[in-house]
């Protein structure tokens, strides 16, 4: 979906994120053109350009013509450009880059259920060669977009889960290939550190909302808001009683710099949000925020594999090291990304009756 971010928000991760380590800096990504990652290429370009950073950006991606037509907006700024490849194999690109923002991986669990060989390949060999490119190219820091799947089922006790928690997805079902190669990913960077000295930081991403979230995937809120965008009842596949907690985009940004920037090398940090919700209040919320209001429709459905009952980050540490805070509340979050989605709607709709003559 094409639509730039609000100015608000750009202008949000912009001060209160440093930049100063990437002036005149050259970054590689992968994952860039998927959630997180247009989000870090948007704000990367915006502070760029109002700082006069003159860093630049190379995104691998399997399609880059693809990627021009969804988001103009981005790829058409000169210090960004595109580089066709699969991640588990791609040809090293010339020169340096300082810093590298690894996230090449489909999060769907659709895909994962699907595809679990190739998603174990896409991941680990992914993330090899990612990791072997980046030693060629003098790399000093290097993000590694991991994920609070690394640990597995949770219980139905309201525990935040902490980096320390030793729980692991169960390695005999194919249904957890995402955490399973997700963890040997972030050995990988451990061992590259300590053998090569690549100072490696691991970010363990947990659910967000905001702007550009697919309404139609895994993510429930996602789901929430399409349901409250076309009129629907919100549908709840369940009883409403997982619990969940979801950090706004803007927030996920200022925490993912700032992670590349100054997090401890082979640390893992939790990057989410505290703030926990039920679904069913979830659904309530995305309801109440759309106008007019939807209903909301729990479907009490008994689904064998339903994600943890409580998924929620413990978010200690990240503050505590390194200063992160969420700064958008749930409530606020969910109204922002219903009004961008509406705006998106609507532009939608005036080009469509412009090129039709309506």
């Amino acid at each position: 979906m094409t639509g730039r971010l609000p100015a608000e928000d750009l202008e949000h991760v912009l001060s209160r994120t440093d930049w100063n380590h990437l002036r005149g800096q050259r970054i590689f990504f992968t994952g860039g053109t998927g959630f997180v990652g247009r989000w870090l290429l948007a704000t990367f370009l915006h502070a760029n350009a109002r700082h006069n950073l003159g860093a630049s950006a190379l995104v691998l991606t399997r399609d880059a013509a693809a990627f021009r037509m969804i988001a103009p907006d981005l790829c058409n700024q000169s210090a960004l450009q595109l580089i066709e490849g699969n991640v588990c194999d791609f040809a090293s690109p010339e020169g340096d880059f300082a810093y590298v923002v690894h996230g090449a991986a489909s999060a769907r669990a659709s895909f994962s259920a699907d595809h679990p060989l190739l998603t174990i390949a896409t991941i680990v060999e992914g993330t090899r060669r990612v990791l072997e490119f980046a030693m060629g190219a003098t790399t000093s820091r290097l993000l590694f977009l991991s994920s609070g799947a690394v640990y597995g089922q949770q219980g139905a006790a309201p525990e935040r889960i902490l980096e320390t928690c030793s729980s692991a997805p169960n390695p005999t079902s194919p249904a957890s290939a995402y955490g399973e190669a997700k963890r040997l990913a972030e050995l990988l960077c451990a061992c590259f550190h300590q053998r090569h000295g690549l100072e490696s930081v691991i970010a363990r991403c947990f659910s967000f909302v905001g702007p550009h979230l697919p309404l139609d995937g895994d993510f429930a809120v996602g789901n929430f808001v399409g349901d409250a965008l076309q009129g629907f009842p919100i549908r709840v596949k369940g009883d409403g009683k997982a619990v969940r907690s979801y950090l706004y985009a803007a927030d996920m940004a200022i925490w993912l710099w700032t992670l590349l920037g100054k997090g401890h090398p082979s640390c893992a940090y939790n990057v989410g949000s505290e703030e926990a919700v039920s679904m069913g209040d979830l659904a309530r919320m995305v309801a109440s925020c759309a106008t007019p209001p939807v209903e909301v429709c729990l479907m009490n459905l008994d689904l064998p594999g339903l994600a943890p009952s409580f998924y929620v980050p413990s978010t200690e540490q990240a503050c505590r090291e390194l200063g992160l805070m969420p700064t958008v509340g749930l409530s606020e979050a969910i109204r922002k990304t219903l009004q961008w989605w509406e705006s998106i709607r609507t532009t939608g709709a005036s080009r469509a009756s412009m090129q039709t003559g309506g």
